[in-house]
């Protein structure tokens, strides 16, 4: 049965939505969840905020992307104007000359996002689970190739969850918006972050000159990064200084190989990875060809696909009933819990600056110390200090 959708150029508006409740935000605007009368369900509603894009711009690009249908991409159901009921009473905004608001209407996903899988888990994912996360991104990530869309920010927020853990690529037509809305220097300062900041752990080394330009193959390097993160379970480079990581990177650095499993498959991904992230653009490989390879994987595990969302699903209720339990006793959140309340990679509870080493894993305090003088070493050789 085919999913409700908007008519063609006609938002959605205030009568029509009800329960609104806000579930993140972020440098292109707030994201919330609402209650769509008619059709029956709840929806995601993403406000930009005034001033972030022509809104010519924002409604050819919901057209564009209202038409595009894929299993891996998350369904744009239209767009919307209006006065939320979130700033004061809307009858007194739109009597008092405001602006209506503007933003994209789209399917609600309950289990959020791969950042927070990854957040509430701690460890690595499960291996058949790997396989088909890495093949379903490929997937996403190849149609939008063949729609002439660039996504420009892949990473895992941007990667969101169905009931039974499946990945919808999110985001990709706000970045590829934006790319004529905001900054186009790629330093990762406070006043020319725009929708680069935080997002330079998934930038290839190219994107960082004053000149580039995106094309497909800066895709392919953050998907070869976002697999890092997929087998590893972690965030790519413990330092979150932006100048050591981007000098890292610039100088063929990448996050060290996951420990290996006795898994089918796996050498075959890290292959892949490797390939996806190599510092030559014309020599990382096309969407359309490593779908041959996470193919062949997931078919090789997919058989442990049932068993692994029963086992994370237990581990979801363990996680929700952990954290009831602290919040009845009045106790503090753990220091690892991480929002994904906005749309930048920006951890200021891991600052290297304000935050003790001792606070991490042995582990994650090795690969931090030896990112940070790796790094160091690199500046000081090219007389950054």
């Amino acid at each position: 049965m085919a999913l409700p959708s908007q008519k063609p150029n006609e938002p959605l508006g205030d009568e029509i939505l009800q329960d609104w409740e806000n579930i993140g935000s972020g440098g292109f605007g707030d994201v919330y969840k609402a209650r769509h009368k008619d059709w029956g369900f709840d929806v995601a509603i993403k406000l930009l905020h005034r001033g972030v894009c022509p809104s010519a711009s924002l409604w050819i690009e919901a057209e564009v992307m209202t038409r595009a249908s894929c299993d891996c991409v998350l369904r744009l159901y239209g767009t919307y104007k209006g006065f939320p009921p979130i700033e004061g009473d809307p009858v007194q905004r739109r009597r008092g000359g405001e602006p209506m608001q503007e933003g994209l209407v789209m399917a609600f996903m309950e289990r959020g996002s791969l950042q927070s899988l990854f957040d509430k888990l701690h460890d690595p994912l499960l291996w058949p689970l790997v396989c088909r996360l890495a093949h379903q991104v490929a997937v996403g990530m190849n149609f939008l190739h063949q729609q002439d869309l660039m996504h420009g920010d892949l990473k895992p927020c941007n990667v969101l969850l169905d009931d039974h853990f499946n990945a919808k690529l999110a985001d990709f037509g706000l970045s590829r918006v934006s790319t004529s809305c905001m900054s186009t220097s790629c330093m990762p300062t406070e006043e020319k972050t725009g929708y680069l900041q935080g997002t330079y752990k998934y930038m290839p080394p190219e994107a960082f000159d004053s000149s580039y330009h995106p094309v497909r193959a800066f895709d392919i390097y953050s998907y070869g990064i976002l697999l890092w993160s997929i087998l590893s379970g972690k965030e790519p480079y413990p330092c979150n200084n932006p100048e050591l990581v981007i000098e890292s990177v610039r100088g063929g650095q990448r996050p060290p190989t996951p420990k290996k499993i006795d898994k089918e498959g796996w050498n075959e991904l890290v292959n892949l990875m490797e390939q996806c992230w190599d510092n030559d653009p014309s020599k990382r490989p096309k969407f359309k060809d490593s779908l041959e390879t996470t193919e062949a994987v997931f078919s090789q595990n997919r058989d442990g696909i049932p068993d692994a969302v029963c086992q994370v699903e237990k581990a979801f209720r363990g996680v929700a009933t952990t954290s009831n339990q602290l919040s009845t006793r009045g106790k503090k959140k753990p220091f690892i819990e991480r929002t994904e309340s906005n749309d930048e990679v920006d951890f200021k509870i891991r600052d290297p600056i304000k935050v003790s080493t001792r606070e991490m894993s042995c582990p994650d305090k090795g690969e931090y110390f030896c990112h940070c003088s790796d790094a160091i070493f690199s500046l000081c050789v090219n007389k950054k200090f």
